[in-house]
């Protein structure tokens, strides 16, 4: 499973989820579902948006983590 991990970025940054949200043009409770693993799916202008805003790279924030539940083979 791939999720968005925003926390030591926006640490980082010193910035909090609001003040992304503002700076990106979403609402705080989508980037809220993108915080917590919920999101199946991103757009690549709000990725874009995201990377530019928190100056890094996609691979900065985004993660691979194995998911027992679905395995594929």
């Amino acid at each position: 499973m791939i999720r968005v991990d925003l926390t030591q970025k926006l640490k980082e940054k010193n910035m909090t989820s609001k003040e992304l949200a503002n700076i990106i043009d979403i609402t705080e409770a989508n980037l809220s579902i993108l915080r917590s693993g919920k999101a199946k799916a991103i757009r690549f202008t709000t990725l874009d948006a995201i990377c530019k805003a928190l100056d890094c790279e996609p691979g900065d924030i985004l993660k691979f983590e194995e998911d027992e539940d679905n395995v594929y083979q």
